[in-house]
Order: C-alpha cells, then sequence, then structure tokens
C-alpha cells in the first residue's frame, strides 16, 4: 500500500468517527498541507463515499448521514481491543447481548484475522480468568505488545524476562514462569514463579514496560491455588497501615458478602461447633478504618473486635449515632 493510499483510508477513519473535522485538523492529523487533504476529498468521492463540505466559522468535513460504510479494517491493537471488549463483557455480565451475539460478533472478527494475529489473541483468551466486574475507576489497560506477549508465555510455558515499574517508580528487571492472566477490578495481572528465589509472585501489567520470551519451557506447577485465587489472597494479605481482627457469627457465604476474598481472609476458629453457622476469624489489612463499622453493621451478624482497639471505639461511636438517629423525632404531620 502507497503512503497516499494509506492517507486516504486514514481520513477515512477520521470522518467515520463522526462530526465535523476542519480542514486544519485534518490536515495536522494526516501531515500533509491543506491543498493535499483537499485532493484526498476527492479520491473518496471518486471512490462514492459521500464526504460532505460544512461551510461557516466551525465548518470542515464530515461523512454524510445515514451512509453505509465500507467493512471495518481492524489492526492488531484494534482487534484485540474488540475481541477482548466482547469476551470481558459476556463473562461479567455488561453486555445486554445474549451470548450467542457476543460469540458470533467475535467469530466474525476472527475469521478475517491474519493466522498470526488469531494464534496470538488465542493465547490470550485461553491464559485470561476475570474475577469479577471493573472497577468503579477507570481501567489500566496494559500494552498490547506485553500483553500479546505474556499470553504467548503462559499458554507455551516460556520463561519470560520483563522491564518492570513498581508503583514507587523504582524499575527492575526480572525473570518470571508466568502461568495466568488475571482481571480483577479493572486492572491486569500475571502470575508466576520467580525461577531465581523459587517465590510465587504477581505483577500489574501495566507496570510492565518490556517482555520477551527467552528460550527454553518450563514445568507446570505443581497442584495449589489457581492464578485468580492467588491474586485475591495477594490483596487480603498485603502490608497495610492496620491489622484487623475479628470473630464473626455466621457462615462464610454471609461473611463474604460484605467481606470478599480480596479484602478479608476468613478462618475456622479451632474447637468451635462443627456446624456452618459458628464463630470465625476475619483477618483485614487497610489502610483506614472509618468505613468498617458501617460494613459490620450491614452483615447483620454477631461479631466482636479483637483489634485494634480503636475500631471499638469506631463501632461504639458509629452504634451511637444509629441509635440516636432512630431515637430523633421531628415536628411536623405523622
Amino acid at each position: 500500500m502507497t503512503r497516499p493510499t494509506g492517507r486516504v483510508l486514514t481520513l477515512l477513519e477520521l470522518l467515520e468517527s463522526g462530526g465535523t473535522r476542519t480542514l486544519a485538523e485534518l490536515a495536522d492529523r494526516l501531515g500533509v498541507d491543506p491543498r493535499t487533504v483537499r485532493r484526498y476529498i476527492g479520491h473518496l468521492h471518486d471512490l462514492d463515499i459521500p464526504v460532505e463540505a460544512v461551510r461557516g466559522r466551525y465548518g470542515g468535513y464530515r461523512l454524510a448521514p445515514g451512509h453505509r460504510l465500507p467493512p471495518l479494517m481492524l489492526g492488531d491493537d484494534e482487534a484485540l481491543a474488540v475481541l477482548l471488549g466482547l469476551v470481558a463483557a459476556h463473562r461479567t455480565g455488561l453486555t445486554a447481548a445474549t451470548a450467542t451475539a457476543s460469540e458470533t460478533a467475535a467469530a466474525k472478527i476472527r475469521r478475517v484475522l491474519p493466522r498470526r494475529l488469531a494464534h496470538r489473541l488465542d493465547a490470550v483468551l485461553d491464559s485470561l480468568t476475570f474475577t469479577g466486574p471493573p472497577g468503579p475507576g477507570p481501567a489500566a489497560a496494559p500494552d498490547a505488545g506485553v500483553l500479546l506477549t505474556v499470553a504467548d508465555a503462559v499458554r507455551h510455558r516460556r520463561p519470560l524476562s520483563i522491564r518492570y515499574t513498581d508503583r514507587r517508580g523504582r524499575h527492575s528487571e526480572r525473570t518470571l514462569h508466568a502461568d495466568g492472566l488475571v482481571v480483577h477490578s479493572g486492572r491486569w495481572y500475571v502470575t508466576g514463579t520467580d525461577p531465581g528465589i523459587g517465590e510465587e509472585r504477581t505483577f500489574r501489567l501495566d507496570g510492565i514496560t518490556g517482555a520477551r520470551t527467552l528460550p527454553g519451557t518450563f514445568e507446570a506447577p505443581a497442584a495449589g491455588p489457581e492464578p485468580a485465587e492467588r491474586v485475591l489472597t495477594g490483596f487480603a494479605t498485603a502490608a497495610y497501615r492496620h491489622e484487623v481482627v475479628l470473630r464473626v457469627h455466621g457462615t462464610p457465604a454471609r461473611i463474604r458478602t460484605r467481606l470478599p476474598a480480596s479484602v478479608a481472609t476468613v478462618e475456622e476458629v479451632p474447637d468451635a461447633d462443627p456446624v456452618p453457622e459458628r464463630w470465625y476469624r476475619v483477618t483485614l489489612r487497610v489502610e483506614r478504618l472509618d468505613w468498617l463499622p458501617p460494613v459490620l453493621a450491614s452483615l447483620d451478624l454477631p461479631f466482636a473486635v479483637e483489634r485494634p482497639g480503636e475500631l471499638r471505639d469506631l463501632v461504639a461511636a458509629f452504634a451511637d449515632r444509629v441509635a440516636e438517629s432512630a431515637r430523633r423525632t421531628l415536628p411536623g404531620p405523622p
């Protein structure tokens, strides 16, 4: 494809995105002068693509309303984004489309992909686990090249060399035997083993600035927690300002409705009655304590605070405020 032809296709993509584009904007995006943009517009007219000229102060060019656009042409990153979006929406229940609609849409895209890219995308989908719906904040998208390389290493059990930047801005280069990809609350993680120290590690993919496969393969890990379980346990046991230990009387399922695995660990209390509804030890590591009293109240289960004492004071103060509100009466009609 010659460069002018490529620019004409880029111009079409810009117009397809909607709205009116000024001549100056199009020239800047294409890296050409305004006269050349007009010539490219003429090429689109020759292809029977109805590009309209909009006059006035905010004028420019746009596609005619209702025009049926030609078949989509997706690059590698775009195809990856579309397929992962379909899979994520289906697996997390965020799409109103039926499962069949999601599957057929994904199949149509995959049929037109080059074989090389299709195999790499299959590696991502085969290695990927979703632990729940996206978080409230913006998603932290990994680099597409890093994601494809890591997924291929997971699928074929090839060692990885990664360049990593942690949340404190420290840079390092690691070797990793990656065994899983996990998406949790809008963030991507890779789990695996550091062969140098023989320890399990979890890295955020958006912190990996470079990844390359190394020669050889490694053995599959022995039976143990799945990648998603390791990620969630890592959140619950991470070092934070406060360690909170509670006793809660109920069932693990009831406790997990307010204190999920990514927040707390739930353990049986030794010598407790061997029935599902009994006392359990719940451990959390948190930066702040002020959000816990209303959460514990919403459990609607008997509980006791083992430590810290500061949390007992916060729970008592919360209970006093709720009791005061329950006793308060205001003047006015019943």
